[in-house]
């Protein structure tokens, strides 16, 4: 469908979009983690296959559509971009490990330390996350130094503590919980800080790059606040309906571990509705950008529409 321009409407162009969106992230990757000749020459590798190959990077499209609201230059969001893949690539190489979650499968493809071994897995891992501030901390990245603090300040918060790690131990002690502790709220919480913080960070990025009012700031990080939610209620029924075939990952994992989800204590339907109501919530906070930010509201429809 198109409108009376011609152009395709937001809904039909967003394949499109994601798809150049990875594949140019794909491209910043390839340039921030080099090849390397030597000792490091098996840690780099091991970097690259953890980032590289694979991914929907939506958090990566979610700093370039940000961006593109204050027309920053395409080179300094994709640096961006490119860090926080390696920051959510290093999450998934740690959370794959034994000690975590113990799959086999990440992106249709063997874990990182299948591929390697899980003490070239964990270096990998910690590299990524570690090179991701230096990419931030770049002139390239911004020339005001003021910027790239804020940048790094805010994506260390999102990563840390009291966002993905504290997020990942909530989802540790959840595990080991007695049968039928999980609340709604509990639950929400832990989701918020494991997967929500990240995503928020990825849609604020692009406001702190193109030094936007705080109330735009705002916009956009509860826009991806709800987003976060959504797309992890819709991960969590996707895991619960959907085939590893489809998704990439071995699916089903949840119920077999006994761990509480939204879907668990809500059931699919009501789960379904909830995320209907949060994708309905983040294109509430789109308004005030008008028709340019059409993209961000049809990702907000294809969070929970997808099937991988």
């Amino acid at each position: 469908m198109q409108d009376k321009t011609g152009t395709a409407l937001p809904a039909e162009a967003l394949p499109a979009a994601l798809s150049a969106a990875a594949e140019a992230i794909e491209q910043a990757l390839d340039v921030l983690l080099p090849r390397a000749e030597g000792a490091e020459a098996r840690l780099y590798e091991a970097m690259r296959y953890g980032a590289m190959g694979g991914g929907k990077r939506m958090r990566g499209f979610l700093v370039l559509e940000g961006a593109r609201q204050f027309t920053v230059s395409r080179s300094a969001a994709l640096r961006v971009a490119a860090a926080i893949e390696m920051v959510h690539a290093y999450s998934l190489v740690h959370d794959d490990l034994p000690a975590m979650d113990d799959d086999d499968l990440r992106r249709g493809k063997p874990t990182c330390h299948r591929a390697f071994d899980e003490a070239t897995a964990i270096l990998a891992g910690d590299a990524l996350l570690t090179h991701a501030f230096t990419v931030l901390a770049g002139e390239d990245t911004h020339p005001d130094p003021a910027v790239r603090c804020e940048l790094i300040r805010c994506l260390s918060l999102a990563a840390g503590p009291r966002g993905m790690v504290g997020g990942q131990m909530l989802d540790m002690l959840a595990e080991a919980a007695e049968p039928g502790a999980a609340t709604e709220a509990s639950v929400g919480r832990l989701q918020l800080l494991k997967t929500g913080k990240l995503i928020e960070f990825s849609a604020e990025a692009g406001a702190i790059l193109g030094k936007a009012p705080i109330s735009q700031r705002h916009a956009l990080a509860a826009y991806g606040r709800e987003l976060g939610a959504a797309f992890q209620i819709a991960d969590d029924l996707l895991d619960a309906t959907a085939t590893a075939g489809e998704t990439g990952k071995r699916t089903g994992k949840d119920a077999e571990a006994g761990k509480a989800t939204l879907v668990g204590l809500l059931g699919l339907e009501r789960a379904r509705i909830q995320a209907e109501a949060l994708v309905e919530q983040a294109k509430l906070h789109l308004e005030g950008f008008g028709e340019r930010a059409g993209l961000l509201c049809a990702l907000a429809a294809y969070t929970i529409e997808r099937r991988h």
